[in-house]
């Protein structure tokens, strides 16, 4: 039987996938609702065949998660996720994932998406990640950009952000609009998420 190490914060998502992946898949399913906390989870009860990571839960810090227990287990880590958009799918494949699965995936199909993992083959939600037509690669932030970014992912306002780079208000907004474009971020919130899952911060 097959071993999976299942790590999701939130209680009724992960123990209806565990569940599923129990009952039809006929895996042994071990589960964690951290990053933390899977990587006790392997020193506790492995070698695992197959880990599955959620991409927004604690210790994961956007796609650093997914290095670290690659730098751990001994088998492949995929990513499962409810809410990133095409662009960060295509990033955590690049980024060395097993696969990325969207939890509106069939239940059928997420396990045979397991088993395709399991086999030593890459899943690709092609339906999925043929969404969006601008790819990672062609996200290029000035240097400028990228330091109004890091300061909006530290929670500073903009006149802070324009102190910090000693440049003035009006500018660091002109950079602030030219980068959520660029991201296709609706407000400065959600740049700051996208700049955190697609590693940019």
């Amino acid at each position: 039987m097959k071993k999976l190490l299942l790590a999701d914060d939130h209680d009724l998502v992960r123990e209806t996938i565990a569940e599923f992946l129990r009952g039809q898949g006929n895996f042994e399913v071990h589960a964690a609702n951290s990053l933390s906390m899977a990587f006790e989870c392997y020193e506790t009860h492995g070698p695992f065949d197959l880990v599955l990571l959620d991409l927004l839960m604690p210790g994961m810090d956007g796609l650093s998660g997914l290095a670290q227990m690659k730098a751990r287990a001994s088998c492949p880590v995929a990513i499962l996720s409810g809410t990133a958009p095409p662009d960060v799918a295509r990033r955590a494949l690049r980024s060395g994932a097993a696969g990325f699965l969207p939890k509106t995936l069939d239940p059928k199909l997420l396990v045979s998406a397991v088993r395709h993992m399991l086999l030593g083959e890459i899943y690709k939600p092609l339906d999925f990640l043929s969404q969006g037509d601008e790819d990672l690669d062609q996200v290029s932030l000035t240097p400028r950009e990228s330091d109004v970014l890091v300061g909006i992912s530290e929670g500073k306002s903009n006149k802070e952000i324009a102190r910090d780079l000693d440049i003035q208000e009006v500018t660091v907004k002109l950079h602030l609009k030219t980068m959520s474009r660029k991201l296709k971020a609706k407000n400065r919130t959600h740049a700051a998420m996208l700049a955190r899952d697609m590693g940019l911060t």
